[in-house]
């Protein structure tokens, strides 16, 4: 599969419809964006079960606002629609393999454990 543009519009229902979904911050003008752009490309060509979102910075500020995203590149790791990883800088192509691994390896059962008892632990804003 390859990579998919991410926008406002789309980003909910594709991570609400699919179980593994990574994201790419980006923008036309950042190099190490461009460097990290075929890493990303060819591990979405090889994992073919995960949805590989693309997100221009430039095209979509407001998305990138409401996320938070302050660097770029920015990867993002969605699984069953829980963010469970997000680091700013281009990855190699073999750190992005151990965060795919990790990602699939993942026991949900305990991360929305985790979540369930962060979420109580928080207080009331």
């Amino acid at each position: 599969m390859a990579t998919v543009d991410i926008t406002q519009d789309t980003l909910g229902q594709t991570i609400a419809e699919n179980d593994i979904v990574l994201l790419d911050w980006w923008a036309e003008w950042c190099g190490p964006c461009k460097q990290f752009a075929p890493t990303y490309e060819a591990a979405s060509e090889k994992h073919e079960d995960i949805v590989f979102g693309k997100v221009d910075t430039e095209d979509q500020q407001m998305l990138a606002a409401s996320a938070q995203i302050s660097s770029i590149p920015t990867l993002m790791a969605f699984r069953e629609g829980i963010l469970v990883f997000s680091q700013p800088g281009a990855l190699p192509a073999s750190a992005l393999d151990q965060v795919i691994d990790a990602v699939k390896g993942l026991d949900m059962d305990e991360v929305r454990a985790e979540v369930a008892k962060q979420s109580q632990d928080a207080p009331n804003a």
